[in-house]
């Protein structure tokens, strides 16, 4: 064979082979696709897992309590491993057998679900509060900053104290101001939003939101809304009912486990104190009891230069004229009125505030105090 056809031959046959190498190549590559896609099949017609807490161990058989607060008596797999009261498992939804155990975090969103901070609201921030201001120092900032006075004297102090009293009366202020001045991590809980979101967990989040004011403390625990937790207890019907309740003794037990001085305070406030439970406020809990009412006209005074110490104001404005026209209004109003006036100047494009500023503003803020008025007897008239 001439040298020169034996050559072309040789292209020919390397060619072939590096294109059958490269389809064996695309060829496996597919397969291995093929395999994973057929993997991932399988796991989407796999049931989904349920997850639940596990209550009691019965030898090779335990309770579980699924998350709408029902409790089974299930069997456990052999290969879940050993397994204890209080641990997440993961059961199968047509049998609800104990497939296998999951690591629970330490705190289940506790610090995603509550607020968290280091106020620096200060006691001049809040006017015409000087009687509850005074309570408040004595039986919150007193033990958290001189223990040791109260341990001479002999004498123990409330673990925790209740602020009650219509809406926008300065409750939650009062709470910041003395987690500011006693350098205490504020923390943070709506009670209502607890009952609601939380269904089948409550009583383990409220556990751990006490065991995380222990680890950051000096803290307040701040329970805003407790009425919708600790209102008086009815007869048990339905899962819900019954979970609020589990919630509510583990808040109880909660702040009975601690000492009445240990540097974690319990602050609850509430608009409804006539509908909580007794149990809640007596000795030994909440049981200092703050009434936070409405501003007197001097009250009304404070709370309106605080609010306006860094606005310009007009040298014309009476500041009396206004006050008697904000009859009934809460500290939260005033400072509606405060802000709504300076919104008034910046439309008008003026920096500073003028007397018909702060009247229509006051007009404003009363038209809609009136319209929530009849929003709330429409609901719950």
């Amino acid at each position: 064979m001439p040298a020169k056809n034996k050559e072309i031959l040789d292209k020919v046959i390397y060619s072939y082979s590096t294109s059958s190498n490269a389809l064996e190549e695309e060829n496996r590559l597919l397969r291995e696709t093929i395999d994973r896609l057929k993997e991932e099949l399988d796991q989407f017609k796999k049931p989904p897992l349920m997850i639940c807490q596990v209550k009691e161990i019965l030898d090779k058989e335990a309770i579980i309590r699924l998350p709408n607060s029902n409790e089974f008596l299930v069997s456990i797999s052999s290969e879940c491993g050993k397994l204890k009261p209080g641990d997440t498992v993961l059961v199968d939804q047509k049998n609800l057998t104990i497939i296998k155990k999951i690591p629970s975090s330490k705190h289940f969103t506790v610090e995603s679900f509550v607020i968290i901070e280091k106020p620096i609201v200060s006691w001049s921030d809040i006017g015409g509060l000087k009687q509850q201001i005074n309570e408040i120092q004595e039986v919150v900032e007193l033990p958290l900053t001189k223990p040791q006075l109260f341990k001479k004297v002999g004498i123990t102090p409330p673990k925790g104290i209740l602020l009650h009293g219509p809406p926008g009366t300065g409750k939650t202020l009062l709470a910041k101001a003395v987690a500011a001045s006693t350098n205490s991590t504020f923390i943070e809980i709506v009670a209502s939003e607890l009952v609601q979101k939380f269904i089948g967990e409550g009583a383990k989040l409220v556990k751990e939101i006490f065991q995380l004011a222990r680890e950051k403390a000096p803290a307040i625990i701040f329970i805003d809304e407790l009425d919708a937790l600790a209102a008086k207890r009815i007869e048990i019907g339905t899962s819900g009912e019954r979970e609020v309740q589990r919630t509510f003794m583990q808040f109880l037990a909660e702040i009975d486990g601690f000492k009445p001085l240990a540097n974690v305070k319990v602050i609850g406030a509430t608009n409804r104190k006539d509908i909580l439970d007794p149990a809640v406020i007596r000795p030994g809990r909440l049981d200092r009891l703050i009434y936070v009412p409405l501003p007197d006209e001097e009250g009304k005074k404070q709370i309106f230069k605080i609010h306006t110490r860094n606005m310009t104001l007009d040298k014309k404005i009476n500041v009396d004229q206004l006050i008697k026209k904000m009859e009934n209004f809460s500290g939260a109003e005033i400072k509606a009125v405060c802000t709504e006036a300076g919104y008034f100047a910046i439309r008008a494009n003026r920096t500073k505030i003028l007397k018909d500023d702060f009247l229509k503003a006051i007009e404003k803020v009363k038209k809609e105090e009136a319209l929530e008025g009849q929003d709330y007897m429409r609901m719950f008239g």
